[in-house]
C-alpha cells in the first residue's frame, strides 16, 4: 500500500501537470516512429515492473502524443476536454470496480440520479426506470432500436426476439441524409438490413424534409412494408442542424412510428438563450440518445439512453439468469435488464462529479460560451471574402470552406487543408461533405477558446492553404 500512495501522489502531480501545459502545446503532432515502435513493439514483461516506472513510461511516451482534444483550439469532430472532476474520481470508480448491473450498492443508486438529471437538462420525460449510462450514443441508439423493433413485432402479434426477422414483412425506419452512421451500424446489427433505412433528404438548412417523409412512408406502406421508426437529430455533426422534431413527431403519430431523436451531440443546446424554440418536439420523443462525454467533458466513454417507457425496454432485453434473480430488486429490477451489458462499470461517478462540479449555472454557461463562439465565427467567415458559411449556426458548429484565390477548385483545396492545418500544429480542424461539396467545420466544446483563437484558426487555414 505505501507504494501505491506514493504512485498515487506522483499520478495527480502528472496528470495535473499535464492537463495545466496543454494550451502550451503543439495541438496535435505525429508519433515519430521510434516512439510507434515502443507505443506497438512491446513484448509483455516476464516479471512485473514497478508502479513508478509505469508512471514514468508514461509520462515520456504516452502523454506527449495526445489526440488534441484537451487544447482550447482543437475544433475536430465531437471531442471535448476531460472536466477536471471527472478525471479526479476515476480512479475511485476504478478502485470500487464494481459491476453496475445492478444490485444494493453505489454504483446502481447513483446512475438512478444522473440519468434523470440528465433528462431534465435536455426536458426530457423521465419515469423512473426510464434511461441507462452506456459506453455512448452508438450503445444507446442500438438500445433504442431495439426497443422499437420489439414494441412494433409485439404491436403486429409476434416476438422478435422469440421468433427473429425471417419471414416477416421488412421493418423499416427513416433517418435524413445528415443522420449519424451509428443510426445505420444499429440497424444493420438489429439485423433490420441497410437497404430499409431510408435516406430522407432535407431542405437548405439540412433538416429533414418532412414533406418528403410522409411520401416515403406512404410508398412503404403501399409496398407492404413495415414502417416502425422515424429518427430526428437535435444536432447533426456536421453542421449542428436540428430537425424540425415537432413536426417528425406529427408524423410518428399519426403513422404510429417510433420516434427517436439522436441527441448525442446536440440535444444539450436547448440550453442556449433563445435556442428552445429550435428543440420544440423533443419531449415527444419515445427515446433520446444523449453523450454526456461529449458537450459536458465527461471522461470518455459515457453516453446515456432515455426512454418514455421503461417496459419497452425491458421487454426488448430482460433476460434474467438464476445466479442472477435478486429478489430484492424491486419493481425496476437491475440495470441490466434494460440493455444488453450484464456486466457495467461505474460510469455514473465521473457524470455526477462533471455535473455536479458545472451544476446548472455552469452547464448553461458552457453551452452559451461555445454556441457563442459558433456564432462569431460565422459572422468572421461572412465578412471575409475568402470564406464562405455553408449552414446556419444553430449549435457550436461552424461549416464553411475557405475559397481559391486563383480560380482553382475549391473541392479539392478544402478537402486538403484539415490534414495541412493539423500538421501544423497550431490549430486542429476537421472535414466533411455538406451538400455535395467538400466542408471545413469547426466544433466548439472547450470552455477555455476565445475569439482570438477563432483569428488564428482562420490564419492557420490561410496559411495552410497557400502551402497547397
Amino acid at each position: 500500500m505505501d507504494e501505491l500512495r506514493l504512485a498515487g501522489a506522483k499520478a495527480a502531480a502528472i496528470m495535473a501537470d499535464h492537463l495545466e501545459g496543454v494550451g502550451e502545446r503543439p495541438v496535435w503532432r505525429p508519433v515519430p516512429d521510434g516512439e510507434l515502435a515502443w507505443l506497438t513493439g512491446q513484448e509483455l514483461p516476464e516479471t512485473g515492473r514497478p508502479l513508478d516506472e509505469l508512471l514514468e513510461d508514461a509520462r515520456a511516451h504516452v502523454l506527449p502524443y495526445p489526440m488534441g482534444n484537451g487544447h482550447p483550439r482543437f475544433f475536430g469532430w465531437v471531442n471535448s476536454p476531460p472536466n477536471p472532476a471527472g478525471v479526479l474520481v476515476e480512479p475511485l470508480a476504478a478502485a470500487l470496480n464494481p459491476s453496475c448491473a445492478g444490485g444494493d450498492h453505489a454504483g446502481p443508486h447513483l446512475e438512478r440520479t444522473v440519468v434523470r438529471w440528465l433528462a431534465g437538462l435536455v426536458g426530457f420525460p423521465h419515469p423512473p426506470g426510464g434511461g441507462l449510462l452506456t459506453s455512448g450514443a452508438s450503445m444507446a441508439t442500438v438500445i433504442c432500436l431495439a426497443t422499437a423493433r420489439q414494441r412494433a413485432a409485439l404491436a403486429d402479434g409476434w416476438d422478435a426476439r422469440e421468433e427473429g426477422l425471417s419471414g416477416r414483412p421488412a421493418m423499416v425506419m427513416y433517418v435524413t441524409e445528415e443522420g449519424h452512421s451509428c443510426l445505420h451500424k444499429a440497424a444493420q446489427l438489429l439485423g433490420l438490413g441497410a437497404r430499409n433505412v431510408r435516406t430522407v433528404p432535407v431542405d437548405g438548412a439540412y433538416r429533414m424534409d418532412v414533406a418528403a417523409l410522409r411520401a416515403m412512408i406512404d410508398e412503404d406502406l403501399a409496398a407492404g412494408l413495415r414502417p416502425f421508426c422515424v429518427a430526428g437529430s437535435a444536432g447533426t455533426v456536421n453542421s449542428g442542424a436540428v430537425d424540425p422534431l415537432d413536426e417528425i413527431a406529427d408524423v410518428a403519430a399519426s403513422y404510429g412510428l417510433w420516434f427517436h431523436v439522436d441527441g448525442a451531440y446536440g440535444a444539450l443546446g436547448v440550453l442556449a438563450d433563445g435556442a428552445a424554440p429550435h428543440y420544440a418536439g423533443l419531449a415527444r420523443a419515445d427515446s433520446l440518445a444523449l453523450d454526456p462525454h461529449k458537450w459536458l467533458g465527461v471522461p470518455v466513454g459515457c453516453g446515456c439512453a432515455l426512454l418514455r417507457d421503461p417496459a419497452a425496454a425491458r421487454a426488448a432485453f430482460s433476460l434474467v439468469p438464476s445466479y442472477l434473480v435478486d429478489e430484492n430488486a424491486g419493481d425496476l429490477g437491475w440495470f441490466s435488464e434494460y440493455g444488453p451489458e450484464q456486466t457495467r462499470p461505474f460510469r455514473a461517478l465521473k457524470t455526477w462529479a462533471t455535473l455536479s462540479h458545472l451544476g446548472r449555472s455552469g452547464v448553461k454557461r458552457l453551452v452559451d460560451h461555445t454556441t457563442g463562439l459558433a456564432r462569431t465565427l460565422a459572422a468572421m467567415v461572412e465578412r471575409a471574402p475568402d470564406f464562405e458559411l455553408l449552414a446556419p449556426v444553430t449549435t457550436s458548429i461552424t461549416a464553411f470552406r475557405h475559397l481559391p484565390g486563383d480560380g482553382g477548385d475549391p473541392d479539392a483545396l478544402n478537402q486538403a487543408i484539415p490534414v495541412a492545418v493539423q500538421a501544423r500544429g497550431n490549430a486542429f480542424l476537421t472535414g466533411t461533405r455538406l451538400g455535395g461539396r467538400a466542408a471545413l467545420r469547426a466544433c466548439f466544446l472547450h470552455p477555455d477558446t476565445t475569439e482570438q483563437d477563432l483569428v488564428v484558426l482562420l490564419d492557420e487555414i490561410r496559411l495552410a492553404a497557400k502551402a497547397l
